[in-house]
């Protein structure tokens, strides 16, 4: 058996620049990767088939419109072959086919992820940032939030690309506070408005994260409904998680690092 564990992306900052004539949506995002994901594991056999269990899974189905069925189906098809190398073309080809956002997925590092989202910058080494991750456990299909967004195609987005990102040595020397202040906000996430009209539990949650003592930044990630808070340190992170998983047991909340 294979085990491997996919660490939960985080959209640090997602702007929408405009909607292309083919429908897709032109984006500039600053991704992360967060030390908690789903765990995967994998048992040859002879026809593709999923289970799917955690806090999750009652939500998920394990069918052809999965995405990880999905993405075997598309690598099957260009390349019917195991004991791929992580860099092979066919990987990263069955990746753009299976969703605009699984290309910058499959080395798991922090960059900014362009077009549609499969123009991807180079791995970027960001300070450490000390994160607390909140569903509330609510659905928020991608395709309503985008279509509440209502962009024609051809049409301006609300965004301009953000300030470029800086350089691999001032990066370097970059505390967490000050990548916060001087890169992240700046930054929007253009999917949060109307996401938040669709699901207004998202405010209580950005509500509460926003509250938390030593909270720096409280977004939403992605179309949501999962949202960040982001801490000066580690125990102000582990605090804000018990504190609003005192108040809202039900939802999902994970204290943990971005990288």
């Amino acid at each position: 058996m294979l085990a491997s564990r996919a660490p939960a992306k985080v959209n640090l900052g997602l702007h929408v620049l405009g909607r292309r004539q083919d429908g897709y949506h032109r984006l500039d995002s600053l991704v992360a990767f967060a030390g908690v994901g789903d765990l995967l594991s994998l048992d040859p056999g002879p026809v593709p088939c999923l289970t799917v269990a955690g806090p999750f899974g009652d939500g998920l189905e394990a069918d052809d419109g999965n995405l990880v069925l999905t993405a075997i189906a598309h690598l099957s098809r260009l390349l019917p072959h195991n004991r791929l190398p992580p860099d092979h073309p066919a990987l990263h080809e069955a990746a753009r086919q299976t969703g605009a956002d699984v290309p910058v997925c499959l080395a798991s590092r922090a960059r900014v992820m362009a077009g549609a989202g499969e123009v991807l910058g180079g791995p970027l080494r960001l300070p450490r940032l000390f994160a607390v991750l909140v569903n509330p456990r609510v659905a928020v299909p991608t395709s309503a939030v985008f279509a509440r967004l209502g962009l024609a195609p051809g049409e301006t987005g609300p965004s301009q690309p953000p300030a470029p990102m800086p350089t691999a040595q001032r990066m370097a020397i970059m505390t967490g506070d000050a990548f916060i202040a001087m890169v992240l906000a700046p930054m929007v996430n253009d999917l949060e408005a109307p996401a938040r009209a669709l699901a207004p539990v998202i405010d209580e949650v950005l509500a509460r994260l926003a509250a938390a003592p030593g909270c720096r930044l409280a977004r939403m990630s992605g179309s949501g409904a999962t949202c960040f808070g982001l801490f000066g340190s580690c125990a102000e992170s582990a605090a804000a998680a018990r504190a609003i998983r005192s108040a809202q047991p039900h939802w999902w909340i994970k204290p943990t690092i971005l990288r």
